[in-house]
Formats: C-alpha cells, sequence, structure tokens
C-alpha cells in the first residue's frame, strides 16, 4: 500500500504530513508518560520484525495480486499505541528513505494509511475491547482481535489511499472504480495478515503474556520463558524473514500496485490499465523528493545499485534494514525516557 509521489498533489500530501505530524507528537508525548525501559529491546526487536515481515508479499490466490505485512496492529498489542505508532514511523521512514519504497513526498500518507489506522483504531476499537471482555478464552479472543481488527484497518486504508487520490484530483483514477478494486484486494490481505498477526501474539503470549497489552496487565499467567530468550527468538525470527524468507516473497503486484495497472503479462485483468511510466500527476515538490530519494537509497527497491538482479541484495537490505529500523526505534525510546527524566526533574526543581 505504498504510495507513490505521483498518486499525490502536493496539497494533499501536505496535510497528510501535517495530520501524522499531529499523532507522532501526542505519540511522543504520551510515550514520555508511558515509558517502560523494560521493553526497549521488545520495541526494536518487534520494529525489525514488522520491517522483515514487510519485505515478503504473500500471494492472494486467484486474483494476480500479493500483500504483505502492515504490521500495525501487531506492534501495538505488544508496545502500546504510541510506542507502536512511532515504531511504525520509523519502520516506513527507513524503508522510504534508504529503500526507496514508497515516495518520500508521499510518506505522511504512506504513515497515516498503513499505521495510524492499525495502532489507534484498530487498538482502541477492536483489540482493547475483545481483549477485555471475558466471553472466551485468552488464545481465542486474541485471534478474533488480530483477524477483526486487520481487516478492520486494511479496509480503511485502502479507503483513504482512495480519498488521497480523489483529493489530488487524478481524472485516471475514478473514484468509485478505484474503490471496488481496492477494498476487495485488501479484504483478502487483511485477512491473510489478521491470521499472522494471531500466530505472532499467540506466541508471545504463550512464552511472555505481561508483554501484551491489556492481556497482560489483567491476566495473570505463569511465563513460558525468560524474556531474554523470547526477544532472541524474535531477533532470530526477524533476520530469518528478511534475510532468506525475502527471496521467496511473491512476484505478483500489491494491492495498490494491481489495482492501478493489473497484471495482464501473466493472464490476470488490467484493472485501471494505467501506464506504469507515466501515471498520476507531476510536481516540483515530487520532483525534489524523487532526487532526494535517489542520494539516500543505498538499496533502492530492496537491490544492490547498479546489479539489481542480485538476489543477494534483497537479503542483505533484510539484514541491514532491520538492524538499522531496531536501533532507531530503540533509541526515540530511549529519547522519549531521558525527556520524561529531564521534565520530571525541572518539575521537582518547582515544587521545591
Amino acid at each position: 500500500m505504498h504510495m507513490a509521489d505521483a498518486l499525490l498533489s502536493p496539497a494533499t500530501a501536505a496535510t497528510m504530513y501535517a495530520a501524522t505530524t499531529v499523532a507522532a507528537g501526542i505519540s511522543v508525548k504520551k510515550l514520555r508518560i508511558d515509558y517502560e525501559p523494560e521493553k526497549l529491546p521488545v520495541m526494536g526487536v518487534m520494529a525489525a520484525f514488522v520491517f522483515a515481515g514487510q519485505m515478503i508479499n504473500y500471494t492472494i490466490p486467484g486474483t494476480g495480486s500479493s500483500g504483505h505485512l502492515c504490521g500495525g496492529m501487531m506492534l501495538s498489542a505488544i508496545l502500546g499505541p504510541y510506542a507502536g505508532f512511532l515504531s511504525m514511523i520509523v519502520v516506513l521512514a527507513i524503508q522510504c528513505l534508504f529503500f526507496a519504497d514508497g515516495g518520500l513526498m508521499a510518506l505522511g500518507a504512506n504513515i497515516w494509511n498503513m499505521a495510524f489506522y492499525g495502532c489507534f483504531v484498530g487498538y482502541y476499537l477492536i483489540y482493547r475491547p475483545i481483549m477485555r471482555a471475558k466471553f472466551a478464552n485468552t488464545r481465542f479472543r486474541l485471534i478474533l482481535a488480530s483477524v477483526l481488527g486487520c481487516v478492520l484497518t486494511l479496509q480503511l486504508g485502502a479507503l483513504s489511499v482512495c480519498i488521497e487520490t480523489y483529493a489530488s484530483g487524478i481524472s485516471e483514477l475514478p473514484f468509485g472504480a478505484f474503490l471496488a478494486l481496492m477494498q476487495p484486494i485488501h479484504l483478502g490481505i487483511g485477512l491473510i495478515e489478521g491470521c499472522i498477526t494471531a500466530a505472532v501474539l499467540l506466541f508471545v503470549y504463550a512464552s511472555r503474556p505481561e508483554l501484551l497489552e491489556v492481556v497482560g496487565k489483567e491476566e495473570k499467567k505463569e511465563a513460558g520463558m525468560p524474556l531474554k530468550t523470547a526477544v532472541i527468538i524474535l531477533a532470530v525470527a526477524a533476520l530469518l524473514v528478511g534475510g532468506i524468507g525475502s527471496q521467496f516473497a511473491s512476484s505478483h503486484p500489491d494491492g495498490l500496485e494491481w489495482s492501478l495497472f493489473g497484471n495482464e503479462e501473466e493472464g490476470y485483468s488490467a484493472n485501471m490499465g494505467l501506464d506504469e511510466e507515466a501515471f498520476g500527476i507531476e510536481s516540483g515538490a515530487a520532483d525534489t523528493a524523487g532526487r532526494i530519494q535517489e542520494k539516500t537509497s543505498f538499496l533502492p527497491d530492496y537491490a544492490f545499485a547498479g546489479d539489481a538482479e542480485n538476489p543477494a541484495g534483497t537479503s542483505v537490505s533484510g539484514v541491514v534494514g532491520s538492524a538499522i529500523v531496531a536501533l532507531a526505534a530503540v533509541l526515540i525510546c530511549l529519547a522519549g525516557g531521558f525527556f520524561r527524566r529531564k521534565g520530571s526533574g525541572r518539575g521537582g526543581q518547582a515544587a521545591r
């Protein structure tokens, strides 16, 4: 669902940057209040796991399309919505700047579409109410919350893409026709993401249930393994997914690309039938953003620059990207803790 700059007008892109900035500012403020240093390694490995997971596109049977993990629901269930949202910003920003995945001008929209709904709407409307209910055992509620939450948030994200392109005035994309393609394909993508999210959360529940938001605070259960062991398993999983699993990603276009360009080469529909080399709108802001990305992306499209056919480039991208994301996520959380302590110190001095 990573949008390219050509799908947005500068005004729409600026609006989405503003909305994302507000949400990020609130999250930073809340992170200062809810700072939990014991979750630092968990934050790092989970952000890395989501980065690696997004590299693996899974085929949606019978469509000629594919999807990949978004991860907002998963991160929020473990880290809470505010740390989860900031972790998703790290993932998407690093994908954009270092791997040219998604447009730089469109980054605000991509964060909103892929992170905001999962981290806040999915968490507060689906995950927390279901996990606080007592109508079934915890494992069943985790599965139900994961699937329903991912389906809802993917539908909202797909709807936002359609609204943003409509607001940008792209005449090649009639709103109704684009919506009719985007919503069903992202229903399938959301169902699969829900199953993946449920599997990860069930592992966390079995190993360290106190790491799960709501569950860990309200349900007493003896941990299945030491925290260090659980973190190591998740870290190894992130490296394996990014370094090895990425080699087996589906070659089909993702839901957004499929809606725009179809997949006639493999015998499927043309859908909107846009020209991949010339679509959407041109703008000076998009050109500038593109030039910046050319300079910052040292592994464009998750491949070696100048040697895109070398499969080792994908593995290197997965490992290097996961490490950068983990480090950046931890640094953000550490910064939140630092400013919290600093603010507390000033308050204490003022009180004296």
